[in-house]
This record gives C-alpha cells, structure tokens and sequence, in this order.
C-alpha cells in the first residue's frame, strides 16, 4: 500500500491544522492506521493510532485532548485533526500502515508502510 500525506503548512500557535492521508493500491480496512511526527533533532515518536473500524483510539499524552485521529475506509483515508497548535508540536507528520498480524502500535517497527510527510511549523 502506498501512503500520502498531506495537509501541512505554517499555523500560528492555537491554530488547527488537518492532516489527511491517502492510500492506494490497496484497501486499508485491515490496517491498523496511525500518526507519527519527527522534529529536528529528535527521534520520530508515535501520536496517535486507529484500530480497522476506528471503535478504538489511542494518543500521545502530549496531544490528548488536542488531536483527533479518524478514518474513512470507504475513501481510504485517515485524517489528524490538529487543534489548540503549539510550537513544540513543529514536525514532520507521517502516517503509517501496520498489516496483520499487528504489532504494538504505539512504537515504530510495528508499522509496515509509511507516507513520505508533511510539514508542520508552529509559530509562536
């Protein structure tokens, strides 16, 4: 499966951004979906996961209550509702894919497809 973010850009602290990632040539209903973000210097870090119907969510302490994940099997799509920005939220934002059988979704080996990123820049 091939993945595309996009929806990034340069926001102003407590501005939204939504995130949008497109898959193709494959459905993703059995995929388990999920954020990741890289900021300059540091480790790529999990943000947040979607299980097959998105009954179940999980997020970062440092976005709960802030980000919502969600998807559209339907469209092959998974978005990141990003509210309440703040600077140290700066990053690349991947999206990524976990086929079964399922790894632990919270850290990065678990994930078997990734999406190239998209920019997003706080400013304070």
């Amino acid at each position: 499966v091939q993945l595309q973010a996009s929806g990034g850009g340069l926001v102003q602290a407590g501005g939204s951004l939504r995130l949008s990632c497109a898959a193709s040539g494959r459905t993703i209903d059995s995929y388990i979906m999920a954020w990741f973000r890289q900021a300059p210097g540091k480790e790529r870090e999990f943000m947040s996961a979607i299980t097959l119907s998105g009954s179940r969510t999980y997020y970062a302490d440092s976005i709960k209550g802030r980000f919502t994940i969600s998807r559209d099997n339907a469209k092959n799509m998974v978005y990141l509702q990003m509210n309440a920005l703040k600077p140290e939220d700066t990053a690349i934002y991947y999206c990524a894919a976990d086929r079964p059988p399922w790894g632990l979704l919270t850290t990065i080996g678990a994930y078997d497809y990734w999406g190239q990123g998209t920019q997003v820049t706080v400013s304070s």
